[in-house]
């Protein structure tokens, strides 16, 4: 059984700050990658940023510059510094894990979703 854990969601103004956590527990081996989606009422979700477990990021362009995703791999956990906010950055913001669970078995675990509201 895996679980992820995430906080750090909330009501922010334009330009404004947040960070998201996100704890991964339960039985894996280890961390593949982890990333960050969202979505918005009407869309898609989409990525918003991923870090491999040797520590290589990827943005997508919408956010390069402004967020800065990061892991603390003794935790099992993976942040999402997101600055200089925009109202457009307004969604639902998921943690999605890729874990080892066996030596040549991965699966990806999602977790329950955090609001993230832009507004003045």
């Amino acid at each position: 059984q895996v679980q992820l854990v995430e906080s750090g969601g909330g009501l922010v103004q334009p330009g404004g700050s947040l960070r998201l956590s996100c704890a991964a527990s339960g039985n894996f081996l280890s961390i593949y990658a982890m990333a960050w989606y969202r979505q918005s009422p009407g869309k898609q979700r989409e990525l918003v940023a991923s870090i491999t477990g040797g520590g290589r990021t990827n943005y997508a362009d919408s956010v390069k510059g402004r967020f800065t995703i990061s892991a603390d791999n003794t935790k099992n956990t993976v942040f999402l510094q997101m600055n200089n906010l925009k109202p457009e950055d307004t969604a639902v913001y998921y943690c999605n894990a890729d874990l080892r669970i066996q030596l040549i078995v991965r699966n990806q675990y999602w977790g329950q979703g955090t609001q993230v509201t832009v507004s003045s």
